[in-house]
């Protein structure tokens, strides 16, 4: 969506950083967004209602947006230093995709917010698939689709969830119910993933099948293998 546009003003923000990492690896910068997501799961796993609990959402939101630092900064190092590989795309999508699930189960078997943990895996599910449309557009000739309801997307809409849930635990306000369900902030994280990762699966794939059939059209492929050998 709209918030994938953002990355060219946050790369301007983050430009004095990078003039500084011209000797650190990006494959270091990379992994080391795990021990930070792990930290912040913890806390987002952990969190209670009342002041402990929105001191630990706080502190998952602060390292969240660290790793979301970490993970701009490697691409960017990468690209300014003339040191991007495949690897390192590779990684870096394979440690995004680890981030943003663990993120999502974290908050949907913290039981003090969550009461089902089945819609987390659900929104991580949806989260994985819509992913996996995008490079699976990549593999067949298209260019990577960043179409739909994006990381960055993800990323804010759980930035936002959690420091509102922060500020509820702080005044101990209760969840509201409607249609049967107590809602908070911390569902709702899990509520809009599932449904943007639904969306993002559809909407990259026929965005691929359309572009795939005026491919198809304009470049067929060739046969190289018997029929009875060709991937069904």
């Amino acid at each position: 969506m709209g918030l994938e546009g953002l990355r060219s003003k946050w790369e301007i923000l983050i430009k004095p950083l990078v003039s500084r990492m011209g000797n650190i690896p990006p494959s270091l910068i990379t992994w080391s967004t795990v021990p930070l997501a792990l930290i912040a799961c913890y806390f987002l796993l952990t969190a209670d209602r009342g002041f402990s609990g929105g001191v630990s959402l706080l502190i998952g939101f602060i390292l969240i947006i660290f790793t979301g630092v970490f993970d701009a900064l490697d691409g960017n190092v990468a690209r300014t230093y003339g040191k991007t590989s495949r690897y390192g795309d590779y990684l870096d999508h394979t440690i995004d995709r680890i981030v943003d699930i663990a993120f999502l189960l974290a908050i949907a078997h913290n039981a003090s917010w969550i009461i089902n943990p089945i819609w987390g895996w659900a929104a991580a599910l949806s989260t994985l698939l819509g992913s996996y449309m995008g490079t699976q557009a990549q593999s067949v000739g298209l260019g990577r689709n960043y179409g739909g309801f994006g990381r960055a997307d993800r990323i804010v809409v759980t930035l936002i969830g959690i420091l509102l849930a922060s500020v509820q635990s702080f005044l101990e306000v209760s969840d509201p119910t409607w249609l049967g369900i107590d809602w908070n902030p911390m569902n709702l994280v899990i509520f809009i993933s599932l449904i943007g990762g639904i969306y993002t699966f559809f909407s990259r794939f026929f965005a691929a099948s359309r572009d795939l059939k005026v491919l198809d059209k304009q470049e067929p492929l060739t046969q190289t293998k018997p029929p009875s050998q060709v991937d069904e």
